[in-house]
């Protein structure tokens, strides 16, 4: 599959994603990428957020892939009961954040997100009906490596270790991440 091909939905998590980050990077740069946006970026809502995610494949006119970072993970996978998953060609997960051991998160950007993420719990750990990667790092403060590594053996999905680099953000130095978009490209190429 081309990026042409599908309708690439880039779905922020706790805070969205910033200019620089390299889900922003990849909206501006894939044609066929647009943002899910949410009302509130700090504190989420999950029917709302799921709302918006169920509401953007179901306008979708291509296979849908998900390109999803930390929360947003977390609310893609309690989205999957929602949607028409038979849109869906696959979804491309990346630092997934463990919304059921929040209290171990950092405080961010002055905000202790734990309390604003109490209706993402528990994660969802059903099989998902379509291809997934999940990219997970070893020092993700959000997630330890081996709890994504659970999480993706849930849900059936490859896990590609990304090493010792943090959280996949603009403060791990992954605004522009060449390493995932080639990552993404063979995924895609998976996806036929």
């Amino acid at each position: 599959m081309r990026t042409a091909d599908a309708d690439i939905l880039i779905i922020p998590g706790w805070s969205g994603s910033e200019e620089d980050h390299w889900q922003s990077r990849w909206e501006r740069s894939l044609k066929t990428a647009r943002r899910v946006e949410q009302e509130d970026w700090y504190e989420p809502d999950l029917s709302a957020w799921t709302g918006r995610i169920v509401d953007q494949v179901a306008a979708a006119e291509k296979p849908v892939v998900l390109v999803a970072h930390s929360l947003g993970v977390v609310t893609a996978v309690h989205a999957v009961p929602l949607m028409q998953k038979e849109k869906v060609a696959g979804a491309f997960f990346v630092a997934p954040a463990d919304a059921d051991n929040a209290a171990d998160w950092p405080v961010t950007r002055g905000y202790n997100a734990c309390e604003s993420i109490r209706g993402f719990t528990p994660i969802p750990t059903d099989p998902l009906p379509f291809p997934t990667t999940v990219v997970a790092s070893h020092t993700d403060p959000y997630c330890t490596f081996e709890r994504a590594k659970a999480l993706a053996e849930a849900w059936k999905a490859q896990v590609i270790e990304a090493g010792d680099v943090g959280h996949l953000n603009v403060t791990s130095g992954h605004g522009p991440w060449p390493e995932g978009l080639l990552r993404f490209g063979l995924f895609l190429k998976e996806l036929g």
